[in-house]
């Protein structure tokens, strides 16, 4: 697909045989494979090409069940036209080939600007530091009524934000801004203009050669200006820039618009998807007075400290717009000010409305064929960051005080400390090894909750953390914290207001995880042989036997037992991604158990390789399959950043070194505190290692490998390895 006027081409579809890891990351590459298909891909970014294709996802239809679809079909657009692809589809007859034809929907994107926001980069603190000099709070009132506290705390914040606010300057991104641009380009622009004029007037062959050099030199001078901006930026970048150039250098995806049956103007749309990701609740009882608790312990400094270092600065702001970093500053020159605008709060078991407010970015699912659903769109939730400050310091108080009093077990994981990924996989695999060794056949069941926070119950909760022994205070604010809140929705041409909306536990807040784990607590099987573990949402039901056939009925009967403990609590279990494992050692010889488990009607076959906690489990705890899919990510990865150092342009050593050193070994070795990569896999990313040192130091292939990591200030990846193992630790 070309254009006319300008002899560029904006599509290109084709079988282009080719493997990479950016068009798949988990299948396994060899060294030809990559080398062949990194030319073509290189080649298709420079154009800039973006890869139509959810990685992983391709243009073969009809998909199929037993076999897995091939990496040959691509679809590149560049810049021009990915934001009009607005959709994409098979109706079309069969040709008689193994491919059928595509039809893609073009449909122009609805621009809006967004409103002017604080440029917090360049706040200026020396002047916020001397306002902050002289600024207090206003004395809280001596017998605060929830209307009152929150008229307090709404004019002592607005106070503390509005002068932050007047110190920084104003930003409104534009969607046409041209940060390489020069005078040069406007005096072209102006010449090209002014021959495409008299041209229209006198269509003489003169002109119209005129008009064709004013546009030639036109926009080459456009293609140096950008390539030159570009190279002097990444020579220029810094590790902390250094996202921001990867994210120049790809781009984002183009946003799609919900295209809802029955919409008839964004409003409609807005009610639509709340509606669907809201479903309307029973409210909570409302608080209707307050009482300063005995047992509360006040706030510090020292606490809002440690909630401010697990905060990242770019994480995004709420409502308010302020980001974490303004906040650490705030609380660096005057470490006072923020204990005493939040403890009134928590001293009395309060959630001002204020704070409830969030922000929900409508973004859509990738790889749809269409998006006339709202399950093709997806809710990020983003709360102002002050809220999540207190939220740090009760979920930090109340996670103390849900293991003193037993509430949570050593089997629930997530959101505790020192209760990981790895120590969860840890425990499964402990436990499996050790039933083999009566010996038992042991079985395993991964269970997902259906809904997951949305289906927390208020008073449920209040009553399990009131009959538990939790502080009054901590329980208080738990109840004020999920009652009445409110969310605007944020999509191209929505309507900026707030509307009601009822959650069981909102989502992006610091507490909710433990919320959840303390909710389901109570989902505790008392069965010989068995236990069960959680992540969060994530459920693992283990069972030991003389048999497999006993494991099953064993299984079926657990989770007939769990399905009753989980209703009176609202909980269900999402069915379809229910899988089976049947565990084996490595010396035995019989061969693999395929009795399936039979839930709701459904039949569930075990699984050679599945996914559970961002781990690759197999019968016979194999790490290679494991390390192997790490390797292929570590691929995808190398090849991401490779485009933003191309040959005699682009980053210095040093960053190339920094972007490595942060960026590939979590991906490359995660896992290792769980298993030991095998010699197998260990020789692959040896080399892969080897291939991102030369890509650091620009080395020949026949370098020496000692050489090449000390001039590279690299590791070897055997050292990488037993650093990251001993790291939890």
């Amino acid at each position: 697909m070309c254009r006319e006027d300008r002899g560029c081409c904006l599509c290109t579809l084709g079988d282009f045989n080719l493997d990479h890891p950016l068009a798949d990351p988990c299948r396994s590459l060899s060294e030809r494979q990559f080398i062949i298909s990194t030319g073509y891909f290189d080649a298709a970014f420079d154009v800039p090409y973006h890869l139509l294709n959810t990685p992983g996802v391709y243009t073969r239809f009809p998909f199929d069940t037993i076999s897995r679809p091939s990496g040959l079909d691509l679809a590149f657009a560049n810049n021009a036209l990915s934001p009009l692809v607005s959709s994409w589809d098979t109706p079309l007859p069969s040709t008689g080939s193994d491919h059928v034809l595509c039809v893609i929907t073009l449909k122009p994107p609805a621009i809006m600007l967004p409103p002017p926001t604080p440029h917090w980069a360049f706040l200026d603190l020396c002047a916020v530091e001397k306002a902050l000099e002289s600024f207090t709070t206003l004395p809280c009132p001596s017998k605060p009524t929830p209307n009152r506290l929150s008229r307090w705390f709404d004019i002592s914040s607005t106070r503390l934000t509005s002068l932050l606010t007047s110190h920084a300057p104003s930003k409104r991104p534009c969607p046409r801004s041209k940060p390489g641009w020069s005078p040069r380009l406007s005096s072209l622009r102006r010449e090209y203009h002014k021959f495409a004029r008299i041209s229209h007037l006198d269509p003489s062959p003169l002109n119209w050669s005129n008009v064709k050099c004013s546009r030639r030199t036109y926009f080459k001078a456009i293609a140096s200006a950008k390539k030159t901006h570009w190279s002097d930026f990444l020579s220029s970048a810094t590790p902390r820039s250094i996202w921001t150039a990867k994210r120049f250098a790809f781009g984002r995806p183009p946003q799609r618009f919900p295209d809802l049956p029955g919409d008839s103007d964004p409003a409609k749309v807005a009610e639509i998807l709340l509606d669907h990701y809201f479903p309307s609740k029973p409210p909570p009882p409302p608080l209707l007075r307050l009482t300063r608790y005995e047992d509360y312990t006040p706030l510090t400094s020292e606490q809002i400290s440690r909630a401010l270092s697990k905060s990242s600065n770019t994480s995004a702001p709420g409502p308010d717009h302020i980001p974490y970093s303004v906040w650490k500053s705030v609380h660096r020159i005057k470490p006072s000010l923020l204990p005493s605008l939040l403890d009134p709060l928590l001293a009395h078991g309060f959630h001002p409305p204020s704070l409830k407010k969030a922000l929900g970015i409508v973004l859509h699912k990738p790889g749809k064929p269409s998006y006339d659903s709202p399950s093709y769109f997806r809710v990020i939730v983003l709360r102002r960051t002050l809220s999540k400050i207190l939220e740090r310091v009760v979920a930090s108080r109340l996670s103390a005080q849900a293991i003193i009093c037993s509430i949570i077990n050593s089997l629930l994981c997530g959101s505790l400390p020192r209760r990981s990924t790895a120590d969860a996989a840890l425990v499964l695999q402990h436990n499996v090894e050790s039933f083999h060794r009566l010996p038992y056949k042991v079985s395993t069941l991964f269970l997902d909750v259906k809904g997951g926070f949305d289906n927390v119950e208020s008073p449920s909760l209040l009553s399990l953390l009131h009959r538990n022994g939790v502080s009054p205070y901590l329980v208080q604010w738990v109840g004020s914290f999920l009652r009445d809140r409110t969310c605007r929705l944020t999509f191209q041409g929505s309507p900026r207001l707030f509307a009601p909306v009822s959650v069981g536990v909102p989502q992006g807040s610091p507490i909710s995880p433990l919320l959840f784990v303390i909710y389901v607590s109570s989902l505790d099987l008392a069965i010989p042989r068995s236990l069960i573990i959680s992540y969060v949402d994530d459920f693992a039901v283990t069972v030991a036997s003389p048999s497999y056939r006993t494991n099953v009925r064993l299984l079926q009967k657990s989770f007939s037992s769990l399905k009753r403990k989980a209703s009176p609590i609202k909980i269900s279990f999402s069915v379809p991604k229910t899988e089976l494992i049947h565990w084996r050692t490595t010396r035995s010889n019989e061969p693999p158990c395929s009795l399936p488990v039979q839930l709701e009607g459904q039949l569930f076959y075990p699984q050679s390789r599945l996914k559970w906690l961002v781990f690759i489990f197999t019968p016979a705890f194999d790490p290679r399959s494991h390390f192997s899919w790490r390797y292929s990510l570590a691929n995808a990865a190398l090849a991401t950043i490779r485009r933003l150092s191309p040959p005699r342009m682009g980053l210095t050593p040093y960053l190339c070194l920094s972007l490595a050193r942060s960026l590939l070994p979590p991906i490359l070795l995660y896992g290792s505190a769980v298993w030991n990569p095998p010699p197998s896999i260990m020789g692959p990313m040896s080399v892969f290692w080897h291939r991102v040192c030369r890509w650091i130091t620009n080395c020949f292939s026949s370098t020496n490998i000692t050489c090449l990591h000390r001039k590279a200030c690299l590791p070897r990846c055997l050292f990488l390895y037993a650093t990251s193992a001993a790291l939890p630790a």
